[in-house]
């Protein structure tokens, strides 16, 4: 794939260079970077496109357990398939963290669109746990 594809974008989270300029990121960094504002944003979140972002943060009072994994995999393929045209979607698991039961990890594996380049990408996602 082409460089010029990817593109070239501001950095999150925003910095400036030791000029004063906007710091830009591209390649690899602009896609990983892309894929974490997707997870990261609410839907709702962005006033002037509020179906932009991710349905994982409904599920922040969620249980920890196989329903939500199952439910968090479904909204984070559905939310990159719509808003990060240029990776495929290989795989993605979610593991419970049995040491802190508020973090979830979302691990996303992709490859760039026309590459045989797979990558991954790891997503902590916290979760207010259940009182006992």
């Amino acid at each position: 794939m082409a460089e010029e594809f990817i593109g070239q974008g501001w950095g999150f989270p925003l910095s400036t260079t030791s000029s004063g300029a906007i710091a830009l990121v591209s390649g690899d960094r602009e896609i990983s970077e892309s894929i974490r504002i997707i997870l990261s944003t609410a839907q709702g979140e962005r006033p002037m496109r509020p179906d932009f972002g991710c349905g994982i943060h409904d599920h922040v009072f969620a249980p920890a357990d196989a329903t939500t994994a199952g439910v968090i995999i479904y909204e984070v393929q559905r939310a990159l398939a719509r808003w990060e045209p240029r990776i495929t979607v290989l795989d993605v698991q979610v593991n419970l963290d049995r040491a802190d039961d508020a973090v979830v990890y979302i691990s996303i594996n992709y490859s760039k669109r026309g590459t045989n380049d797979p990558r991954n990408l790891v997503f902590p996602f916290y979760v207010i746990p259940e009182e006992r």
